[in-house]
């Protein structure tokens, strides 16, 4: 295993911004502070995350899923630690294959701790990401900041998310730290936290603090967790109105168009760009690791 020599691409998707790292037979070694230093925004390359782009085969976490899904996703936190899923950061991967020329236009699988996701490269750039079932635990949660507290919708989209509606997204405050959530026994590993204001009909506007990264300017599954929370917040469920829920998402770096049919499938629209690539300077990373 090696971590001398790391080539690289930059990539977004509504401005989540990613490092790409392809290593398609899993042969770096990418340990936390290696990640951490990558993602820094004044010491390296700078990122909400890291897809590290690896054949399912050949990757202990993804081996059973490679019959279904040639790829997989090996998602890393800002600050190095692993996550479940992106929903962002599978559009940003999926431009990346497409761009290297691994794939073509129209659909393919990745896999992902979770699970495997159906993605469609659309002609006109758009990228659709077929996001699986909400999840919503039973748990009761609250959410604060300063001297405000509402209750949270938990929802599970891979992912933990607890989905605050608020009257003015600057209640959010900075988003620097975690915004407490309690109990905190409902989030064992931590919680992704949206704060959510109306803009319209099946339109809504959300600001979003991500575990292990801070503020992002986008959360694909937030996006999600916030749209089917206010289906059901709406009455339009669509497991009980037989119609698929399209809400329109405005986040700080775009928007997403998500919608959840009858079968609670979810999928999420939006674009995908990839923006720059080199190599990492091996002497730089060798401070890094040492």
């Amino acid at each position: 295993m090696s971590t001398s020599q790391i080539a690289f691409l930059k990539g977004h998707g509504t401005e989540n911004d990613f490092v790409i790292v392809p290593d398609p037979d899993n042969a770096l070694a990418l340990p936390a502070a290696v990640v951490a230093r990558l993602c820094d925004r004044r010491a390296g390359i700078g990122a909400d995350g890291l897809l590290h782009v690896v054949r399912s085969a050949a990757h202990p976490e993804a081996r059973e899923q490679a019959a279904e899904a040639e790829w997989f996703m090996d998602y890393r936190n800002a600050d190095g630690s692993i996550a479940e899923m992106c929903g962002n950061g599978v559009r940003v991967f999926a431009r990346y294959l497409q761009r290297a020329g691994l794939v073509g236009d129209g659909d393919l699988a990745v896999a992902t701790r979770g699970g495997v996701k159906r993605v469609h490269l659309a002609k006109n750039g758009d990228v659709t990401v077929s996001m699986g079932r909400a999840l919503f635990p039973e748990d009761g949660v609250t959410v604060t900041v300063g001297g405000r507290s509402w209750p949270a919708r938990h929802v599970n989209m891979g992912n933990p998310h607890a989905v605050a509606f608020v009257d003015d997204l600057a209640h959010a405050g900075d988003l620097l730290a975690p915004p407490p959530v309690t109990p905190a026994s409902a989030y064992p590993d931590g919680v992704n936290v949206e704060f959510v204001v109306e803009r319209g009909p099946r339109h809504v506007a959300l600001r979003v603090h991500e575990r292990g990264s801070g503020e992002t300017r986008s959360c694909g599954t937030g996006a999600c967790a916030v749209a089917v929370a206010a289906a059901r917040r709406d009455g339009a469920d669509p497991a009980v109105t037989g119609l698929p829920a399209t809400y329109t998402v405005d986040l700080p770096g775009g928007v997403l168009v998500i919608t959840e049919h009858p079968d609670g499938e979810i999928d999420m629209t939006g674009p995908a760009v990839i923006v720059a690539e080199g190599v990492v300077d091996p002497d730089w990373l060798e401070t890094v690791i040492g």
